[in-house]
């Protein structure tokens, strides 16, 4: 029989706009952290918060009793793990925490090779956005067996309010992120749609929104984005570029299920249009740039007839 594990020192990778806020919350709630970013205004405000600060994200894999992934991507994961050492500097039976949002056959094959190398893994994205990571209010999509997830459920008591076991399987975790990204996005750019239209017919945008804000037609991200649409340059809580890389697991994900996903398509479209204008680091609800092109063309076609 496994003997259970008790979880005091963690390492984490990735002190980004999530992750650092993450870190901190571990930080408060007793664990032992030791972290690492590339950035050195990351690592500076983590030792600020009493983080140990790795030198090496290898580093930060040794004598711990579990590692937290908070990076980019599945390729940026796999590197670390596999190509720079840092599953061979884990300690057996110590847990790998995947966050990063991945195409879930990508979690499969990175969870089959942390399995076979005698570590635990837990595929366990996150959603909530910088205002969760700080306030440790973040979802968590876990997936992994019953054991592993009681070892965890500590650190994710730390940083998260709401964890949902939606499997044991790795990329569980992983699809139900996708699917909720796939609903943010699409609502993303109807929103775009539906103001655009309403400034096209020069309706008060800010009265718009207030009827639709109370409305059967409201939702989070109409009532979170949609006032933000209405400024040139609003301030980055999550940018195109974001969802750029999230539609595109999603149509990944749909491939790979042979799911019909035409709205997420045409969403994904949408924000790789403001993307390659240059626009990549905007804030994602800048997605509305795609309408205003749109539009643009369509009247300079008009005019020509």
């Amino acid at each position: 029989m496994e003997t259970a594990l008790k979880i005091t020192k963690i390492g984490f990778i990735g002190l980004g706009s999530m992750g650092l806020p993450m870190a901190k919350n571990l930080l408060a709630s007793g664990f032992v952290v030791s972290g690492f970013d590339i950035k050195p205004t990351a690592m500076a405000a983590f030792t600020a918060a009493g983080g140990l600060a790795a030198k090496s994200a290898v580093q930060a894999f040794t004598d711990v009793d579990a590692v937290i992934l908070m990076v980019i991507n599945a390729a940026q994961a796999e590197a670390i793990l596999f190509a720079d050492g840092g599953l061979a500097a884990l300690p057996d039976h110590a847990v790998v925490v995947l966050s990063a949002t991945c195409p879930p056959s990508a979690v499969e094959a990175i969870a089959a090779r942390v399995v076979v190398a005698g570590k635990r893994f837990v595929d366990a994205p996150v959603s909530g956005g910088v205002v969760g990571a700080a306030a440790a209010t973040l979802t968590i999509m876990a997936a992994a067996d019953a054991a592993t997830l009681a070892a965890v459920a500590p650190v994710f008591a730390a940083i998260s309010d709401k964890v949902f076991h939606v499997g044991t399987r790795p990329g569980q975790g992983a699809m139900a992120k996708t699917v909720n990204q796939l609903l943010c996005g699409v609502h993303l750019a109807a929103t775009a749609e539906a103001i655009s239209l309403a400034d096209r017919a020069g309706i008060d945008l800010n009265v718009m929104l207030k009827i639709l804000g109370g409305s059967a037609a409201s939702s989070w991200m109409l009532k979170d984005r949609g006032q933000r649409m209405l400024e040139v340059e609003p301030v980055v809580t999550s940018a195109v570029d974001i969802f750029v890389k999230d539609l595109g697991i999603v149509l990944v994900a749909g491939n790979d299920s042979k799911a019909a996903i035409p709205l997420a398509t045409l969403a994904y479209q949408l924000f790789a249009d403001v993307s390659q204008s240059g626009a990549g680091a905007s804030d994602d609800s800048q997605v509305i740039r795609a309408y205003h092109a749109l539009n643009q063309g369509i009247w300079r076609e008009l005019q020509k007839k």
